[in-house]
């Protein structure tokens, strides 16, 4: 058991099923049976996952979702001051990505309220390595901005981002989210579509953005959907040769031939002892 668990009061952010009711872990449903509270982002959504794993809950079942997360604060971190057991969950995934939690964790922090968290399904991780792209470093965006502006802006700046970029999409606007990406991005940057994640109908789209573009025009993109984007190939580095006379012309400055060879490879990207080499070879 966790050592926040093992004294009175406890906020515990716990992570959902995403659609299959077997992903959920023993810990979730011993939680979910003992809870004294549970902050639950849909109340329905919640009992309907407790019938399905066959765990009875006593706990008061209260709603958690943005437009009352604030509301609901100071009565959440009574009940942890109190010596109650708080269980923060979201519809599917883990708590506080992209969904209400972070606030209230933040909240119980500043005070020294135990906080732990049970582990367990992402649609970020599990899109990720479904992807078949690198996913080694990745940054999470959340959700694509809606405007056809701010998305523009949006996908502008990872234009030269180097990581994977996960985020997560509606069905209605995942063409024409693919179909500005290839505009800002090019056609070849590679990508994934991922929909329906551990469900039925679970399917994941990989090709370029040119392909995957082609195909959500084509068809209807249903359910939920998380899109990974290949990180940014890093540009080519200039032929040695052509880096030459910007070392001499530093070194006509005044600067030594060391100090010259380290800035312009620093600035180009090459190897320091080639562009020396290169440079002493060159007369």
């Amino acid at each position: 058991m966790s050592a926040a668990l093992d004294r009175p009061g406890a906020l515990v952010l716990a992570a959902t099923p995403l659609g299959d009711p077997r992903d959920a872990s023993p810990r979730l449903r011993e939680l979910i049976a003992t809870a004294d509270v549970v902050a639950a982002e849909d109340t329905r959504r919640f009992k309907t996952l407790a019938a399905m794993l066959g765990v009875r809950y006593e706990g008061t079942v209260v709603s958690h979702y943005d437009a009352v997360e604030a509301d609901r604060m100071p009565g959440l971190l009574d009940a942890v001051r109190s010596g109650a057991t708080v269980l923060v969950v979201t519809d599917a995934g883990m708590p506080a990505i992209s969904d209400p939690g972070y606030r209230l964790v933040a909240a119980a922090a500043a005070e020294d309220l135990p906080v732990t968290c049970v582990p367990g399904p992402s649609a970020v991780t599990t899109a990720l390595v479904l992807s078949g792209l690198p996913c080694e470093r990745f940054c999470f965006e959340g959700f694509a901005p809606r405007k056809p502006g701010e998305r523009r802006r949006w996908l502008s700046a990872l234009v030269s981002e180097p990581r994977a970029t996960v985020f997560f999409e509606s069905p209605r606007r995942t063409a024409d989210l693919l179909a500005e990406a290839v505009a800002v991005l090019g056609a070849d940057r590679r990508a994934a579509v991922c929909r329906e994640l551990t469900k039925r109908y679970e399917e994941v789209r990989r090709g370029t953005l040119g392909e995957l573009a082609a195909w959500a025009s084509e068809e209807e993109v249903r359910g939920e959907v998380t899109v990974v984007l290949a990180g940014a190939a890093p540009p080519e580095a200039p032929p040695i040769e052509s880096l030459i006379p910007a070392v001499r012309e530093r070194m006509a400055d005044g600067e030594r031939l060391k100090d010259a060879v380290n800035a312009v490879a620093a600035a180009t990207g090459v190897s320091k002892r080639d562009l020396y080499n290169a440079t002493l070879a060159a007369g």
